[in-house]
């Protein structure tokens, strides 16, 4: 049942009662139940935070560790996990001389910064800044570097999907047509020695060695294999007088997680009385985490490229104070970030809390940390 009490507005989102601002209370990550409730200050605006619940800001690509290691996967950089998901960002320079194959789960490797191909049993596939590489589990590959390259490299224990586009029909977001596949070589590479195999299980490392070059397929035929898609070749679904849920902005989906791409986009400039930053919410069901790739992050101040959000389910976010002001006369948004929203709680790794950012729960309320 539906109810109405109090204090509210006709439609979610378009001319907020003046003294009030809203949030959204909704399960399933904006696609369950959902009631909007209407407050005299913003949830956020807490005097102060103790224990898990803090928000926190990392400077992902500044993590002690990262770029140390030459080998991957060792070239990588844990920073949040669970039994679902485990997120690293990871920096190589040159080719490691041995393949790599993960039992224990898909990949997505997204390409925050350089170029490069990615060997794999079905062929190379040739990357470079903004791509996503989706690596299914037991795929042999190799990351052979052109230029120095940085991935958030998105570890998923369960397989990676599109997600249903329902009314919208097939070709929104992205038609398959601008998905690259990899093509075999006509015949396979001769081994000039012997070849390694580094298998991860079980978050184990074990080695295979091959007297021939393991990357040997010349044909394939099949609806399971790695690829690529840029996110220059995504287009957002826009509305101009209702502010869509991050949820309209999926890329990649799996049973406990879901991974958004926000991207530049016209604002909701059709009814001046229209929401155009994120409304204010509680994470009910889902931690949520933003990868900050480029442009201008306008709901949020002191954030640069490559560094990372973490709103933990059980506490409010929402835009700071400077975005709602500077938003009234924005008309579009320039932001790339890479947002992961996970069912299980997630943790920081020890890497992640050297590289956090002090006192960030504190940028809603404090002028010094905005």
């Amino acid at each position: 049942m539906h109810y109405v009490r109090g204090k509210t507005t006709r439609q979610a989102h378009v001319d907020i009662p003046e003294g009030t601002c809203e949030e959204e209370f909704a399960r399933r990550g904006f696609f369950g139940k959902t009631s909007h409730l209407y407050r005299t200050a913003p949830p956020v605006n807490w005097s102060d935070v103790e224990g898990d619940l803090r928000p926190q800001a990392i400077c992902a690509t500044e993590m002690p560790g990262l770029g140390a290691e030459k080998k991957w996967p060792k070239a990588r950089v844990a920073f949040l996990e669970n039994a679902d998901v485990r997120l690293h960002m990871a920096r190589l320079a040159d080719a490691d001389a041995d393949f790599f194959r993960n039992a224990d789960a898909d990949e997505i490797l997204f390409v925050h910064g350089g170029a490069g191909t990615l060997e794999t049993d079905f062929g190379p596939i040739a990357y470079e800044r903004g791509d996503y590489l989706v690596v299914p589990r037991g795929t042999t590959h190799r990351v052979v570097p052109s230029q120095a390259s940085t991935f958030l490299v998105i570890e998923s224990t369960d397989e990676v999907a599109l997600p249903d586009k329902g009314i919208l029909g097939q070709h929104a977001l992205f038609d398959l047509d601008v998905v690259t596949v990899p093509t075999p070589p006509s015949a396979a590479p001769k081994a000039t020695s012997a070849h390694k195999v580094v298998v991860q299980r079980a978050g184990r490392l074990s080695t295979i060695t091959y007297p021939f070059h393991p990357l040997n397929v010349v044909g394939w035929k099949g609806d399971l294999y790695p690829w690529r898609i840029n996110i220059r070749d995504i287009r957002p679904i826009m509305s101009e007088r209702y502010h869509l849920p991050p949820t309209a902005h999926a890329t990649f989906v799996m049973p406990n997680v879901v991974v958004c791409t926000f991207l530049p986009r016209g604002l909701e400039t059709g009814d001046p009385g229209a929401l155009k930053v994120p409304f204010y919410h509680a994470n009910i069901d889902y931690d949520e985490v933003l990868f900050y790739h480029d442009g201008d992050f306008f709901s949020r101040a002191g954030i640069r490229p490559g560094m990372v959000t973490f709103h933990p389910q059980g506490i409010h976010h929402g835009p700071q104070p400077q975005a709602v002001l500077a938003s009234k006369t924005k008309e579009r948004t320039s932001e790339q970030a890479v947002m992961v929203d996970t069912r299980r709680p997630l943790s920081l790794t020890d890497a992640a809390m050297k590289a956090a950012v002090p006192d960030y729960h504190k940028s809603w309320t404090n002028k010094e940390t905005r």
